[in-house]
């Protein structure tokens, strides 16, 4: 009969795992996004529609104000900023003191009707999480689509512009 997992542990001289506080509610908003990474582990892309409704939204608020332990709130899913959800959940959550971190893939950025975007981030000191899956513009195109390097480096300096990755900034 197979040991469970706290006796594997002990076998091997660990000590039982404990659950800590959780510090970090992160919320996957939806599966829509400008691109159709072949990589992505949730399928996201433009064609796709389901998102986090907004009363679940406000219900994710409603917790972080009542969980002071819960310091940071992490947008992800698809592309967040198009998310209806997403600047009342960012504004909400830095009334509340909370931090903000965004799972941007910075071509949405550039996207009509996002120019304000970079701003809105920098206003609201959101810590932005972004990738590039290399630093060519062919390897970088082959993997998330034609245009998507120079977007993407658009994307970075429109918020180095803001400030992001200058030292002192606290962007």
């Amino acid at each position: 009969m197979p040991a469970d997992f706290a006796d594997t542990l002990a076998a091997h001289g660990q000590a039982p795992l404990r659950r800590g506080i959780a510090t970090t509610l992160q919320l996957n908003v939806g599966r829509r996004c400008d691109l159709a990474c072949h990589h992505c582990h949730v399928e996201a892309g433009p064609l796709r529609t389901e998102a986090m409704s907004l009363a679940t939204a406000e219900r994710a608020l409603a917790l972080l104000a009542r969980s002071p332990e819960v310091r940071t709130l992490d947008l992800t899913g698809g592309a967040p900023e198009l998310h209806e959800a997403f600047r009342p959940l960012v504004a909400g959550a830095r009334r509340l003191g909370r931090g903000v971190i965004d799972r941007c893939n910075l071509t949405v950025l550039e996207l009509p009707g996002q120019q304000d975007t970079a701003a809105f981030l920098a206003e609201h000191r959101v810590r932005i999480v972004a990738s590039l899956p290399c630093t060519t513009a062919e390897n970088v195109d082959g993997q998330r689509g034609r245009g998507v390097f120079e977007r993407s480096i658009a994307g970075l300096q429109r918020l180095g512009a803001l400030g992001y990755g200058s030292p002192g900034s606290g962007l």
